[in-house]
């Protein structure tokens, strides 16, 4: 599509809560450096529940329970990490980061992808659990270097598929890969890649939150990476993948929807970075919150109409190409 400057200009889609940050360090239960990038989900009751990213002052993460009735307040955490590296994973040597939720109706269960980090790299593993207290860890399903994982929330016709970003000696992509069950993967193939030259998201790709089932297809919110003189700029674009064959993508936004701006995503332990792990959609069907690690430093929320979102990817996005 020919691209026109004023007619592309951010309609400020998302909108950010008046009260950013919804949660930091400074209000843990526990001593903690930062807190960041949450997965997110709604529990049976309307509770929103986030499993946020915490770093300890070692440097290492794990991965915390906070919950709020309205999805925005009164954020009542776990008194201690819910899910911690173990001794028997020694993938997760390193540290757990970086969770995407996923309810699987079929197995009555959440499915939790997350980056187990280990002195071999970054890989994708799976935990299993019914009310975030126990878990069935899986192990590796994606080995380094690999992250940026989430599970589709039902069965294709190739069997379970999960969306991840492996990554290359050139650059990084988004990869969709099938399991007949959740534990071993493959059949990989990309669906979507980094642009080349001064794009937005010309150096990797990868997925931000879990897609989104929608009538006309699998809403992606994604994350584009460019490098600049001052270091990397992470910025957030959408994309659409067919209903019932998750391969082809049929759209992809030209410009990014959503990038730091306000200064918590400015500066922080890492500057100019918003970085979404988790979307939460209300009961009417359209108001989507977005859930995004600041700076990774604290967690923000901010919030969009499904509606509005696909309308503009329609305007905005052009039919990608695979390089």
């Amino acid at each position: 599509m020919t691209f026109l400057p004023g007619r592309h200009r951010d309609p400020v889609l998302f909108h950010r809560h008046d009260r950013n940050p919804v949660l930091s360090a400074d209000r843990w239960p526990y001593q903690a450096n930062t807190v960041f990038n949450a997965g997110a989900t709604l529990l049976q009751d309307g509770t929103t529940l986030l499993l946020c990213r915490v770093e300890d002052f070692r440097g290492l993460s794990h991965l915390t329970a906070a919950r709020s009735r309205d999805g925005l307040t009164a954020w009542k955490i776990d008194a201690e990490p819910t899910l911690v590296p173990h001794p028997d994973h020694p993938e997760e040597s390193w540290g757990i980061e970086d969770p995407r939720i996923t309810y699987l109706p079929e197995e009555d269960a959440y499915a939790v992808l997350y980056t187990a980090y280990s002195p071999e790299g970054p890989g994708v593993a799976l935990a299993m659990t019914s009310d975030f207290v126990t878990f069935d860890r899986r192990g590796l399903i994606f080995p380094p270097e690999d992250k940026d994982a989430a599970i589709f929330p039902v069965r294709f016709e190739e069997g379970w598929a999960a969306l991840h970003r492996p990554v290359t000696s050139n650059t990084a992509n988004i990869h969709l890969s099938f399991s007949e069950n959740l534990r071993h993967f493959g059949n990989s193939r990309a669906v979507l890649t980094a642009r080349r030259g001064p794009w937005w998201d010309a150096r990797k790709v990868g997925l931000s939150a879990p897609p989104i089932r929608t009538p006309e297809g699998w809403l992606l919110i994604y994350h584009g990476v460019k490098t600049t003189g001052s270091g990397v700029l992470y910025r957030n674009g959408l994309a659409l993948l067919d209903l019932h064959h998750p391969d082809r993508c049929l759209l992809r936004s030209d410009p990014w929807v959503f990038g730091p701006r306000d200064l918590s995503e400015r500066v922080g332990d890492v500057d100019n970075v918003v970085f979404p792990c988790g979307t939460t959609l209300l009961p009417d069907g359209d108001t989507l919150r977005m859930y995004y690690g600041q700076a990774d430093t604290s967690i923000g929320v901010a919030t969009a109409s499904l509606r509005a979102l696909l309308d503009w990817l329609k305007e905005n996005g052009s039919v990608p190409t695979l390089d």
